[in-house]
């Protein structure tokens, strides 16, 4: 899937949609929406601004209650959660980037696993979130596929994923497709269409999204090295 930048996705047209799918998701009460991003004002205290650091802090709280797989230190003073479907090549492309990072303890990773791509990406992200140990699930599959992934990038054919192991769960079981609808309609109401899709917040608080990892944003989300 080509990654975009979203604020391409977050029109002004379209605020109104996104304020409205959020508050269904996290059952809020009024919002306001920036473009691409909701971000502090650094100005004195108003009640636009507790009205913004209330989204903050709610949207993250969502994001901190979705399912979701570590991946790096607990300890980390940076955490960055990332939308993710097991079929996304542009997901194993930016989970590899992503190493010197979070080998260095400095961001952790929260994969928001999905499964929007292709047909079996729901059963793949299933059989993720519901291993025994998720994080060694994920790091071996991702691992596994980053020199053939970078391989059809570079040829300019990017293709699903490979099974690497990971056998799809199917029929999914109810408990677990519930998660994955549930953080579909996060990933929807936060307006972000497409993987991998990033969350975070920056130095002075306020949160950003970008869909798609560019070089610029790579080095946004993540901070120095």
């Amino acid at each position: 899937m080509t990654p975009s930048r979203s604020d391409r996705l977050l029109s002004p047209t379209s605020v109104a949609a996104r304020r409205r799918c959020l508050q269904q998701a996290l059952g809020l009460g009024a919002l306001s929406l920036a473009p691409a991003s909701v971000v502090l004002a650094a100005a004195a205290p108003s009640a636009h601004d507790n009205d913004e650091q209330a989204l903050v802090r709610q949207v993250w709280q969502a994001l901190q209650h979705s399912s979701w797989i570590a991946d790096g230190s607990i300890g980390a003073r940076r955490i960055v959660y990332v939308f993710t479907d097991p079929n996304c090549p542009y997901c194993n492309k930016f989970w590899a980037d992503a190493r010197p990072w979070v080998r260095a303890g400095r961001v952790q990773l929260r994969h928001v696993i999905v499964g929007i791509l292709t047909a079996d990406s729901p059963g793949k992200a299933a059989a993720l979130l519901s291993a025994a140990n998720p994080a060694t699930a994920l790091a071996a599959y991702e691992g596994a596929q980053v020199d053939a992934v970078a391989k059809t990038l570079a040829a300019g054919h990017p293709r699903p994923l490979g099974a690497q192991g990971l056998t799809p769960l199917n029929p999914i079981p109810p408990a677990w497709a519930a998660r994955l609808n549930a953080n579909d309609q996060l990933m929807q109401a936060l307006g972000l269409r497409a993987t991998p899709a990033l969350v975070w917040q920056d130095a002075s608080g306020g949160l950003q999204t970008r869909t798609g990892v560019t070089p610029q944003t790579l080095a946004e989300a993540m901070g120095p090295r």
